[in-house]
């Protein structure tokens, strides 16, 4: 089979069934008498099992088996749920998702994971964790000895067949008779001995099959099969990889002893124990999607339980490449409609006109479709926190809710690509240094388990992400205390600061107020890397903050990064771009209104005195001859509550314009983001209002 075409569609599912794994397990842990919940998990690790078999990630599949027969262990009641179970359980699918992300990244997917297994293996058996006798086991190896001998009864050797046998033990190899039972509800029972047939050829040789090979290739068979077997592979070995083809109900594996070889066996003859895996009652489950696939070439769609039939019907996967490239190439033509839109204004022609008028309303329509097919939901950054959080409780020995409230907005792919690692870092800041222990909340009159709300909402052109604790709220006198001792600030500057100033200070770089040093944070990387990140992705993070209630971080982020409506401004004969998502309005105003303040020229507009920012001298335009002219144009722009006057030559007007950067030759360019080609062919540089009012 050709893995490769499939390689994208297992990442991306087996990334889904992990997810849903997290979810369930995380519900579980609220519910853990609900096997209804199990059977969702199980059926999650099932499939992803019989998928990471099918691709030949043996590890994979291995792990997901030790971990189902866990799960399996407590749907049929035999062990109970408790939060230590849950976090080996949940060790478990970190190190999946490790695996899985190293095959995503190129790698094989291997990872030592034995220390896992064998705490798997531990729990499976029913004794505390730190038992090693596996009683359930032995059991249902006890079970399987009575099994044997019919099972096994209908391979018949030739003399041939029995000196291979007999001489192959002498050598070392181990000889086994194999009885493999597949599910009733198997449908492709051939595919299923084929994957059997694969695996042991690759560890071993058959020597005898019963039925015969012919029948079983043309499923001239009921649901059992026999081989005999030589292998240097134990047992155990052998049964975990053959376990891994799905829907096999029952595997047994009888070591064929020399004596048997030398005299016919009767009904007499003991047979030695038998190593078994069964599964028992398992629902009817949809993970052959990949191997239906590899057989009939065709495009699957998600296995995913959160989507039936219908729903998959109407939905393909597509490259997140090939959306780049749809994305190039409508950029392009947002580029030549400007053109086209400048050409028809000179040329002034009636049907020329109309045309490039329908063809831009046209190119409005389909740049929205555009850009909502790079949309994704923010619950795929999300998802990965709850669990997080319940791991940094545990850590740090505190009780906390997390709660997640409109997990369905959309945001473009840029933007939900740069975004984790921000949020990450902030989440992890309400749960070690705001949600206090239980101890302290008890004696503050608080519950003992304290909430963080993460919530994303849209208003305008914009997302808005928040993170709300109900924790201890920043300490107004350690962080001027500490912001003091850094130098961020001085004495005398620090009297004048407003409460939400001073709340701001914790994200200045090297800031820290963490009493001890911890994987968690207070490590001197503070929340100056997020707020660099959110600023170079357009938006602004600001605090509001209340000692002994909480605190709330929030978040504003521009819908998308690439197309974005500016104001063209002209300075001299150079054309530059104002982002619109960051003026508040135009002005002119008269020499006169000029005052200075500090050395710095100020305006007052609407009885705040706002600086004025001279973009002439900023980018050093070279001006023909000096203008003194008595009136001056002006854009008051805004980042968080600062406001600034960017004085300019004229202004040209609004226009939608292609966000392009500037290369890798010019790089750190001061207050310029990017550029953008015009209709009439010329290059405008885009304005950096936050680089500026720093």
């Amino acid at each position: 089979m050709e893995v490769n075409q499939y390689l994208e569609m297992f990442i991306e599912e087996s990334k889904e069934h992990l997810q849903s794994c997290s979810d369930n397990l995380l519900e579980l842990e609220k519910n853990p008498n609900d096997l209804g919940i199990v059977n969702e998990i199980f059926r999650s690790a099932h499939t992803l099992k019989g998928m990471s078999a099918t691709m030949g990630y043996e590890d994979l599949a291995d792990l997901t088996h030790k971990m189902e027969n866990v799960l399996d262990a407590i749907r049929n009641e035999k062990i109970h749920v408790t939060p230590e179970i849950l976090d080996v359980v949940f060790e478990s699918v970190d190190h999946l998702e490790e695996m899985v992300m190293d095959i995503a990244d190129g790698g094989d997917g291997k990872k030592d994971v034995s220390e896992t297994v064998a705490k798997l293996k531990r729990i499976e058996s029913g004794e505390p964790i730190q038992a090693v006798v596996n009683e359930v086991q032995i059991a249902a190896q006890e079970v399987a000895v009575a099994d044997v001998a019919t099972v096994v009864s209908n391979l018949d050797y030739d003399d041939f067949e029995k000196t291979v046998l007999l001489q192959s033990t002498e050598q070392g190899f181990n000889a086994f008779e194999i009885s493999i039972t597949l599910r009733d509800d198997c449908l492709l029972k051939a595919a299923r001995v084929y994957m059997v047939f694969d695996i042991l050829e690759k560890n071993g040789d058959v020597v005898k099959a019963s039925p015969a090979v012919e029948r079983l290739e043309e499923e001239q068979f009921d649901q059992n099969f026999q081989v005999a077997y030589i292998t240097k592979t134990t047992a155990e070995e052998l049964q975990s990889k053959i376990m891994k083809v799905s829907e096999i109900a029952n595997v047994l594996i009888t070591p064929i002893l020399k004596e048997l070889l030398i005299q016919s066996p009767t009904e007499e003859t003991i047979k030695p124990t038998a190593v078994q895996i069964q599964q028992s009652n398992e629902p009817k489950l949809d993970e052959k999607a990949l191997e239906d696939a590899a057989q009939k070439s065709t495009t699957s769609t998600s296995t995913s339980s959160k989507q039936h039939s219908h729903a998959a019907s109407k939905t393909i996967r597509v490259s997140i490449d090939r959306l780049d490239i749809l994305m190039n190439l409508f950029e392009e033509l947002v580029i030549d409609r400007g053109r086209l839109q400048s050409i028809a204004a000179e040329v002034n022609h009636g049907e020329l006109n109309e045309t490039v008028e329908r063809m831009s309303r046209t190119m409005g329509d389909l740049q929205n479709i555009v850009l909502t097919m790079r949309m994704i939901p923010i619950e795929t950054v999300f998802n990965r926190f709850p669990k997080m959080v319940r791991t940094l409780s545990r850590d740090l020995k505190k009780k906390i809710n997390l709660e997640i409230l409109g997990a369905e907005t959309e945001l473009d792919r840029t933007v939900i690509d740069e975004i984790g690692d921000p949020l990450v870092h902030l989440i992890r800041n309400s749960v070690d240094h705001g949600i206090e222990s239980p101890e302290i909340r008890r004696a503050n009159g608080k519950p003992e388990e304290g909430n963080v709300v993460l919530r994303a909402y849209h208003s305008g052109n914009y997302v808005f992400i928040e993170i709300e604790d109900d924790g201890a709220g920043i300490n107004r006198e350690k962080v001027l205390k500490k912001a003091i001792s850094k130098g961020i600030v001085t004495k005398e500057s620090a009297l004048s600061l407003s409460d939400k100033q001073i709340n701001e200070l914790i994200l200045a770089s090297g800031f820290s107020t963490a009493d001890v040093v911890s994987d968690i944070s207070g490590r001197g990387v503070g929340l100056d890397v997020v707020k660099t990140t959110i600023e170079s992705l357009g938006g602004s993070i600001s605090i509001d903050s209340t000692e002994g209630v909480g605190s709330i971080f929030s978040i504003q982020l521009p819908l998308t990064l690439t197309i974005i409506s500016v104001m063209l401004v002209e300075i001299e004969q150079e054309i530059y771009a104002i982002p619109l998502s960051s003026i508040i309005e135009t002005s002119i105003i008269k020499n006169t209104d000029i005052l200075n303040a500090h050395n710095q020229k100020v305006i007052d507009f609407r009885g705040k005195v706002v600086p004025l920012i001279f973009l002439e001298e900023i980018f050093e335009v070279p001006r023909k001859q000096q203008v003194d002219d008595e009136f001056h144009s002006v854009v008051i722009v805004r980042k968080g509550e600062k406001l600034a006057g960017l004085v300019v030559d004229s202004f040209i007007g609004q226009q939608e314009i292609v966000l392009k950067s500037l290369g890798n030759y010019l790089t750190n360019i001061f207050a310029i983001s990017g550029a953008t080609i015009l209709g009439n062919g010329k290059v405008a540089l885009i304005v950096d209002c936050n680089a500026l009012m720093k």
